[in-house]
């Protein structure tokens, strides 16, 4: 086999912080003609101000190839889990449950 021929592979580190993940309960995109912007926002109850925690810019390409990956893992989900519900149509919910800052 020669060199062209050689599947090439990725080594990817993962730090620990990094493996600690970042929670998120709403994600905005937008996207120009050249790169999609993915913002992730973490939503309190009772806070009307939210801070978006992580933002990941892709180019259209990623972008598919993400959508796809997203599709494809929700398929294989929702085979072993059931249907996720999303409430299709219905705004996100500013007073999800749960105490709210008001006194």
């Amino acid at each position: 086999m020669n060199e062209q021929e050689k599947p090439q592979e990725l080594n990817i580190e993962l730090s620990e912080e990094v493996a600690e993940g970042t929670y998120s309960n709403l994600a905005i995109i937008t996207h120009s003609n050249t790169e999609f912007v993915l913002d992730f926002i973490r939503v309190m109850p009772g806070i009307p101000k939210a801070k978006v925690k992580s933002r990941i810019i892709l180019t259209p390409e990623h972008a598919k190839r993400l959508m796809k990956a997203m599709e494809d893992n929700i398929e294989k989900f929702e085979s072993v889990h059931g249907k996720i519900n999303t409430r299709d149509g219905q705004a996100f919910p500013m007073n999800f449950g749960g105490p709210t800052a008001e006194a």
